[in-house]
Parts: C-alpha cells; structure tokens; sequence
C-alpha cells in the first residue's frame, strides 16, 4: 500500500498535510500539522488534539484555520478517499 502526504497549507511555520493510503479508508476525518520537531494529529469535525501535541501558541493557530476552513478540509477528505487530489486551502494571515 502507497502512502503519500500531499500538504494543504502552510502558516507562520506551520505544514499541514493530509495523509492518503491506498487500500485502506482512515475513520474519522483528520489531518497532521508539523511544527519545527513537534507533530500533531486534529480531527477536522471537532479541532480537537488526536495524538502528539504542539507549542500552546501553533495548537492555537492549527485551531483556528480548522475552525475557518473545516467545511474545504471536510472536502478536501472526501477527494483523499476517493483517491483525488486536494485542493490547496489558504494559509491563515495576520490580521492588518
């Protein structure tokens, strides 16, 4: 079985990837965020931590672009298990 990370986003040093393997159906929608050596599994639906953790501040900011993004990263799941590709979901900005 393949198993690839294509990445949804990237923010303030923060890579979001959503994995996608052949032949096998993950449960319950969830991505993965990387910061620096830290990693951390979130479940799209609710936000909350899975597995790992990051630094308070970027669990903060992972939050956040959930809650902004879930309905593109509940569609971005659907073409991950029907074996599409992704599509890329805007990075969170500083507010000006």
């Amino acid at each position: 079985m393949g198993l690839t990370m294509p990445e949804l986003s990237r923010f303030f040093g923060i890579i979001i990837r959503m994995f996608t393997e052949t032949g096998t159906q993950h449960h319950v929608p969830h991505l993965h965020a990387y910061y620096q050596d830290a990693a951390a599994t979130y479940r799209v639906d609710t936000g909350e931590i899975l597995a790992g953790a990051l630094p308070r501040r970027q669990q903060r900011l992972v939050e956040a672009w959930i809650e902004l993004y879930r309905d593109e990263l509940l569609e971005d799941w659907q073409r991950v298990n029907a074996g599409e590709p992704i599509q890329k979901i805007p990075p969170l900005k500083r507010e000006e």
